[in-house]
């Protein structure tokens, strides 16, 4: 009894948990400070090295081709008796399998979220700094077939209508690629005769392709259609040259000037392609571009310096908004109606030099000069414009524009009404007449129109339209009241 009892006492001594003591009290809680401590400068070294290994606790690399497959296969196992079996007494110690972790001590520290909770094992598991390693698999033959397959011209074109990759550099002599482009117009795809073009191009010499296209009509459009869009400057022209256009070969180089900002550069490169063989017509429009560009440049500079010098009254009230390099000729015009009208023919910058020089027709300078005149408001400088005097000496008013272009011009800029009767009066038609008085309230013009045309109806009914005791409507009571007047209803 007593060797039993002794033998107890060395037990619980030996054991790996103590018994509790009141002497031991202190080591066991300096043991488990020091134990936290390790644990704590642990989790700050995996912190710090990012480049740490991982091993999970069988001892292999984690993300390893061996550590993949057995994470697998212990994931898709089941413990057999887990949930089906009965359960035993509940005196019996409920007994569960064991699993390997695939925890390392670098991601069991570092797995924390930002509440401080670690993370689940399947969040661990996805975790996507976890690089995994899987075979890489080939891919299937029939993928390869597009490549490896000959394919003859007509069924390549077929292919390449459909969107199929197919490869031309097969098609080595000229008679085959000849033959493809055929099958590429045949097929009436401008995308595959193009990509066709595209290939020739890079296969064959120029003169071997020029050559070629000349019979082929469709193709060369294409194919310079295909150049002028991709800016190939170089060969459009020596396909032109070769094809004997020249008129189109100093289009093309005349296009250039477009790239050139300098306005000195540009008149001296206007100037080197009046030379070009253009039409007569286009060769006197050249010449036109170029003299324009010459006289923009000398007005420029001119208004440049009298507007800085502020001595012009002009310049002062309406300051330029922009140069005048470069602009077409009707803004040309319009610029020196505003700024140069009064002028003499010798200058530049007359109006009149400039229709003389360049022959504007009358009505597009008189459209040009009205506007400009009634955007100053001078509509002495108006009524001048459309005043003429025939042999006898007598003086009328026409205008080349039909005077209902005239109204509505004056009105856009806001004319005052006693300028606007006075054109509304001059318009022919009577329809026409009676729109536009109507429209601008030109209240003299329509009373002025019924009396004429003996209209008693039209005139008490616009009687209604007038405020009372205006002008208007005391003009229409002393004409309604004239019983010399014979009306026609």
């Amino acid at each position: 009894m007593n060797r039993m009892k002794v033998d107890e006492e060395e037990y619980w001594h030996s054991s790996k948990c103590k018994a509790f003591t009141f002497e031991d009290e202190d080591d066991e809680l300096s043991q488990l400070k020091e134990s936290k401590r390790a644990v704590n400068s642990l989790r700050d070294i995996v912190d710090d090295d990012d480049d740490l290994e991982k091993f999970s606790w069988s001892g292999e690399p984690v993300g390893s081709i061996s550590w993949s497959i057995k994470e697998t296969a212990s994931a898709n196992s089941t413990p057999e008796g887990s949930d089906l079996g009965p359960q035993k007494s509940s005196s019996s110690a409920a007994s569960f399998p064991k699993q390997a972790s695939s925890y390392s001590l670098s991601s069991f520290f570092k797995g924390r979220n930002k509440h401080g909770s670690f993370q689940s094992l399947s969040d661990a598991l996805t975790d996507t700094g976890v690089k995994n390693y899987a075979p890489e698999l080939r891919r299937p033959k029939a993928e390869y077939k597009d490549y490896n397959s000959v394919w003859s011209p007509k069924e390549t074109v077929r292919r390449l209508q459909r969107g199929k990759v197919c490869p031309l550099e097969r098609f080595h002599s000229l008679q085959e690629k000849l033959l493809l482009l055929d099958e590429a117009v045949a097929g009436h795809d401008g995308n595959v005769i193009t990509a066709v073009l595209v290939f020739l191009k890079r296969t064959l010499k120029k003169e071997v392709l020029f050559r070629e296209l000349e019979m082929r009509q469709v193709a060369l459009r294409h194919f310079i259609h295909f150049l002028k869009e991709t800016g190939d400057q170089k060969l459009l022209l020596d396909l032109l040259r070769f094809l004997d256009r020249m008129e189109e070969v100093a289009l093309t180089q005349y296009r250039d000037h477009l790239t050139i900002l300098d306005a000195e550069k540009r008149k001296e490169f206007l100037k080197g392609c009046i030379g070009l063989p253009f039409s007569s017509e286009d060769s006197a429009l050249v010449q036109d571009h170029y003299t324009l560009l010459e006289r923009q440049i000398i007005i420029e500079a001119n208004d440049k310096h009298s507007e800085a010098a502020g001595q012009t009254e002009i310049f002062r009230k309406h300051p330029r908004k922009a140069s005048i390099l470069n602009m077409p000729l009707v803004t040309t015009l319009f610029y020196s109606c505003f700024y140069h009208y009064t002028e003499a023919e010798g200058t530049f910058s007359s109006p009149a030099n400039l229709k003389k020089t360049f022959k504007i027709p009358d009505k597009q300078y008189v459209l040009t000069a009205l506007a400009a005149r009634a955007k100053l408001r001078a509509w002495h400088d108006v009524d001048a414009l459309f005043t003429t005097k025939n042999w006898l000496g007598y003086t009328k008013k026409k205008a080349p524009i039909g005077f209902h272009r005239v109204v509505e011009i004056l009105q856009r800029n806001n004319a005052p009404v006693q300028i606007l009767q006075e054109y509304v009066h001059l318009v022919e038609d009577v329809e026409t007449k009676l729109n536009l008085a109507m429209k601008y309230k030109c209240h003299d013009v329509v009373i002025d129109t019924y009396k004429d045309l003996k209209d008693r109806l039209q005139l008490m009914a616009y009687r209604c339209k007038v405020d009372r005791g205006s002008p208007a409507e005391v003009k229409i009571d002393s004409i309604l009241s004239n019983p010399q007047i014979r009306w026609k209803n």
